[in-house]
């Protein structure tokens, strides 16, 4: 337990995620699990470390304090892209790779190259390395790196210690090995290059970012700092143009052809090479089978759907025999397809596949629970569930060997490795704060929503209190989930004098495509209406609920919720705190974007329905009155950017509407600074408390 306040606490953790392990690899014959942790549950400096089975002993592999004691990082750009891209809030070692059988692995460390061995003893080795040093990763047998550097992608031989250009940018808006905006923000794919299993070629993206606008950050703060220059494709305007080629390390380089607008993800297994693509309209997605000698595509499987083709983590895949695993969406259900058989039920909606051991399929799925998910494996001899049903569990399996991370609603997170018939649980330096959520889990309203109420713990029945929204909303995020740290923040609100409600209506994840696509053309009004029909049917249960007195807070789809709740509805809400908010869905970007609403030119009237500026353009009057909002935006924000606020305040302000705009100089928008992080809490109760009358 601490001392320290819940805000500090919460800020100096990163959310209370410092300290526990992640980034788990199991080596294929199950004897060895890498994953990362840092040193306590304050310390941002993550380590490499590794448990080995047979001896049971947790081993610290290394410790980048010792590389570099001054303890600051020199990120290149690319670098803190792709940090802002994954949310990484973490320093040190955030990211490694591996060779096939996990006895070597690389990691870059403010732009510098390392090479360490995974048996005792052995110290870590810095590769020379021309240019600042961009996602390295070992070739299948730990003979060759390949890294990115200037927009380049080099190899090291490891024996030979030499180094050679793989292939080279055309131009400085050109990269080769680097995942473009679209697909590092919206569709999962951090990387941009795959090694062949033999580690003779590899399959590389080319990014050509010179058709997308460029979009500038600047920091008004310091205005002798030159603007960040951002190639941003906003909806309806150009992407990167993105093609796909198989290089060999003698360089001879052959184009793999697809018509698709974007490329979802690569796989190089046993089998060949797979590619996965996707129309700009994302009604359909396609697994092609690629010739790496030629370059040529079959198609192995491909989805289509009229509204959009969700895209689900961990496919395609194949077994060891070569059997194609997918996810389908098929009888209203997301289900694994093995073969091209679902054989997962209808009751149960598949998250994601966590990977394949043999002809074992590991997946996450949510059984008729929503605000669960629990690890299953697939084989031919059946299904059969692998962690309790209830809180939120994923896992690792290689070798017959399983790790699994798990949290509820009663304990933090832990990670627990299942092998040889024992289990040992890594330890976890996580802090735990001395913060009890009081939070119960209920099914609000005809649709029978996800809702989680939290009361303070001095609260006694038949006393009332203010209301507290304080949602995300969104698609692809959860707010009301089985696990204890999603609701600590929320219950340090409630202790403020609130009771708080947390309801995830349609278009969130977990209750079947149909639910997903329901905010299809229209992203405001069905979210907007489910957050007021929880509220009123929990208010019958709980009378002691104010509803004269309702507040809601939120960040980046939350904070666009805030913000329409008190503009669109303030017969119902009463003030609000929207933090980087999208205020006109024109200025977001095409992978989103367009998915709900389509084409900008062709859905004119769905931006126009899902845009605040309709709303805050009507002036106040006694219908309509003006809440109290309070907008927060990072200056630095390259996803949200800050004219989302900065345009909804002018127009604000063109109709008469008092409001609040507290700008952040220097935040991105994860707002990790510690002082920011904790203020933000600090100064958010503050505003509500004096908006909604709260003592």
């Amino acid at each position: 337990m601490s001392t320290e306040s819940f805000p500090r606490l919460h800020a100096r953790t990163r959310r209370f995620t410092l300290g526990a392990p992640r980034g788990t690899t199991v080596s294929p014959d199950g004897g060895r699990v890498v994953f990362l942790r840092s040193g306590s549950g304050t310390d941002p400096v993550t380590r490499l470390w590794c448990y080995e089975v047979e001896t049971g002993e947790e081993r610290l592999v290394v410790d980048p304090r010792e590389l570099d004691p001054t303890d600051v990082e020199d990120l290149p750009p690319e670098e803190r892209a792709r940090r802002e891209r994954s949310r990484e809030q973490a320093g040190g070692i955030v990211s490694y790779a591996t060779d096939r059988a996990v006895t070597r692995a690389v990691f870059p460390l403010s732009g510098k190259l390392y090479l360490t061995e995974f048996a005792g003893g052995l110290a870590p080795r810095l590769v020379e390395t021309e240019g600042a040093v961009i996602d390295p990763r070992l070739d299948p047998t730990g003979a060759r790196i390949a890294y990115v550097a200037g927009g380049a992608l080099h190899v090291h031989l490891v024996a030979a210690r030499t180094t050679t250009t793989l292939v080279s940018p055309e131009s400085p808006q050109v990269t080769h090995g680097l995942a473009d905006f679209a697909a590092a923000e919206e569709m999962g794919r951090m990387r941009g290059y795959w090694w062949s299993p033999d580690g003779e070629r590899l399959a590389v993206a080319r990014v050509d970012e010179s058709p997308v606008r460029t979009w500038w950050i600047a920091d008004p703060a310091n205005p002798d700092t030159e603007p960040t220059r951002v190639a941003y494709p906003a909806a309806g305007t150009p992407n990167a143009a993105v093609s796909l080629e198989v290089v060999g390390l003698d360089g001879r380089r052959v184009p793999v052809p697809f018509d698709d607008e974007y490329l979802v993800d690569v796989v190089w297994d046993a089998h060949g090479l797979m590619v996965q693509v996707q129309p700009r309209d994302q009604r359909a997605l396609r697994t092609l089978a690629v010739d790496p000698d030629t370059g040529a595509t079959t198609v192995l499987d491909e989805r289509t759907d009229p509204v959009w083709v969700e895209i689900v983590p961990g496919v395609p895949a194949r077994t060891a025999a070569g059997t194609l695993v997918q996810v389908d969406d098929r009888e209203g259900a997301r289900r694994l397809v093995v073969g091209g058989e679902p054989v997962t039920p209808r009751s149960m909606q598949v998250r994601a596949v966590l990977g394949v051991d043999g002809e074992t399929v590991l997946l996450a799925a949510s059984d008729q629970d929503p605000t669960s998910t629990s690890v299953w494996t697939w084989s031919p001899a059946g299904l059969e569930r692998v962690t309790p049903a209830t809180g939120l569990h994923s896992g690792r399996l290689a070798g017959g060997t399983l790790v699994v991370s798990s949290t509820d609603l009663d304990t933090p997170g832990r990670t627990a490795v299942h092998a040889a018939g024992a289990v040992h649980e890594l330890a976890s330096h996580a802090v735990v704060p001395d913060l009890e959520p009081r939070v119960t889990l209920l099914r609000s309203g005809e649709r029978e929503l996800a809702t989680a109420l939290l009361l303070p713990s001095w609260w006694e029945p038949g006393t009332p209190l203010p209301v507290l929204m304080d949602p995300y909303g969104g698609p692809h995020a959860q707010r009301v989930v089985s696990a204890r740290n999603a609701h600590l923040t929320s219950q340090w609100f409630a202790e403020q004098g609130f009771a708080v409600v947390v309801v995830d209506g349609r278009g969130t994840p977990g209750r079947g495509p149909e639910f997903e696509r329901a905010v299809h053309l229209d992203l405001a009004q069905p979210v907007l209406d489910d957050q007021i029909d929880a509220l009123r049917a929990l208010s019958v249960e709980h009378p002691d609920l104010d509803l004269t007195r309702v507040g809601i807070r939120g960040w980046s789809f939350g904070g666009y919720l805030a913000a329409l709740a008190v503009l669109r509805r303030p017969d119902v809400f009463h003030a609000a705190v929207a933090g980087a908010p999208v205020t006109d869905w024109a200025l977001y970007d095409t992978h989103y974007t367009e998915r709900y609403l389509g084409h900008p030119e062709v859905e004119k009237t769905a931006y126009e329905r899902s845009s605040l500026f309709g709303d805050a353009a009507v002036p106040p009057s006694a219908d309509q009155p003006n809440r109290p909002l309070l907008l927060v935006h990072g200056l630095a924000d390259d996803n949200v950017v800050a004219a989302h606020t900065l345009r909804l305040s002018s127009a604000l302000l063109a109709a008469g509407r008092a409001h609040e705009v507290l700008p952040l100089s220097g935040v991105t928008h994860m707002t990790p600074q510690e002082v920011v992080a904790e203020n933000l809490l600090l100064l958010q109760v503050e505003f509500l408390k004096k908006a909604l009358g709260v003592s």
